[in-house]
């Protein structure tokens, strides 16, 4: 079986479609089925059978995918080894969600510099659910989740946990509100909320307040910038829940939730097997995210 064949059927489990396929590799949708027909050929089996109007993976596609990550992760490891003796660099894909990459980011980048890697990062700011598919593009996506959400288990996703960081309440300066360091859940149910949209970690921590007080949260602004959402707060439009260490604005006040434990977990997707270069940038994520939690 040839490693490119290979790649394609990779492709298609990651992207759930020939057309898509075709579009990331810049081949026509007739050039992939011809090339995955073939690599069935060669496995002897059908690796795609019929889902409603599209295709999908056979029990037999799927158990080659698991085996395709393991010989293209050793052919990259050798391609990296080989790049390594004639530049002297490595090059690692790393998607972040915003906020996170504002904090641990800079670290990162001078870390593998220190260490020859050239890291290429973007903003990737999905939903949980949504964020291993990354790894069809990026070599790492590091994402978020809240504390009461399951760590996602896929064959195909390593995931490791960096840190976890506090979810608080921010006010504006000269709200009633503000002249403590606290604030009971209770005293928050009748308030305007400005949050998140639904699906990602502060959202989910309000839920469960709404839980905790029995009372619906009456959301009148939702965004996904946090930086807008203190502005928001600073105005008096409303309170928010906030990641503890993404408040910077000097016109709002953070308490502590009291009674709820709220927070949002860090954590670093790869695949199983992966090049030294995408397992030094990790450890190097962790590492500055350690250093944040002794700050």
């Amino acid at each position: 079986m040839e490693v490119r064949r290979l790649r394609l059927l990779r492709e298609f489990a990651d992207r759930g479609s020939i057309g898509a396929v075709a579009d990331a590799l810049h081949m026509t949708p007739s050039a992939v089925s011809q090339q995955l027909k073939v690599l069935a050929e060669e496995a002897g089996v059908a690796l795609l059978e019929p889902d409603g109007r599209g295709i999908r993976l056979t029990d037999a596609g799927g158990a080659l995918v698991l085996r395709a990550d393991e010989v293209i992760a050793a052919v990259e490891r050798a391609q990296e080894e080989m790049a390594s003796y004639r530049s002297g660099q490595a090059m690692v894909r790393l998607a972040m969600f915003p906020s996170g990459s504002t904090l641990l980011l800079p670290g990162v980048l001078d870390r593998a510099a220190a260490s020859g890697i050239d890291v290429r990062a973007v903003h990737l700011d999905v939903e949980y659910a949504n964020a291993a598919p990354g790894l069809a593009d990026f070599d790492i996506v590091v994402t978020h989740r809240g504390e009461r959400t399951a760590s996602m288990s896929a064959p195909r996703v390593r995931v490791t946990e960096l840190m976890r960081e506090p979810v608080d309440v921010i006010v504006a300066a000269d709200s009633d509100l503000a002249g403590a360091d606290r604030v009971p859940v209770a005293d928050l149910a009748d308030r305007d909320w400005i949050s998140v949209e639904g699906g990602f970690p502060v959202d989910d921590v309000l839920q469960s307040i709404s839980a905790f007080t029995g009372v619906a949260p009456r959301v009148t602004q939702r965004m996904l910038d946090f930086t807008t959402i203190e502005a928001l707060v600073a105005g008096g439009h409303g309170i928010a829940l906030m990641p503890r260490y993404a408040v910077r604005h000097p016109g709002v006040h953070r308490l502590e939730l009291a009674g709820v434990r709220a927070a949002r977990v860090y954590e670093a997707l790869t695949r199983p097997r992966v090049r030294r270069a995408i397992t030094t940038v990790e450890e190097h994520l962790r590492q500055v995210a350690e250093s944040v939690r002794a700050r």
